[in-house]
């Protein structure tokens, strides 16, 4: 992902949460994914997918059981 594509992605999820806390961050050794962080909290990772011409971006997010309330 380009610098362009992060910006774009990282606007688009602030709008949709409606949280500025929304981080995208390079950190990931793959070039077509970036990490996803709220209020600099690793919460996921977002994949791009350019199949056939078609571009998408895929959000993956993980939650630990432990994590839940009781």
């Amino acid at each position: 992902m380009n610098s362009n594509e992060i910006a774009s992605v990282e606007k688009y999820l602030r709008k949709v949460f409606g949280n500025e806390s929304l981080g995208l961050d390079r950190k990931t050794s793959k070039a077509d994914s970036v990490e996803v962080t709220l209020g600099g909290e690793f919460i996921g990772v977002i994949y791009r997918d350019d199949e056939e011409g078609e571009l998408s971006y895929s959000f993956n997010m993980a939650i630990l059981a432990d994590d839940l309330p009781a």
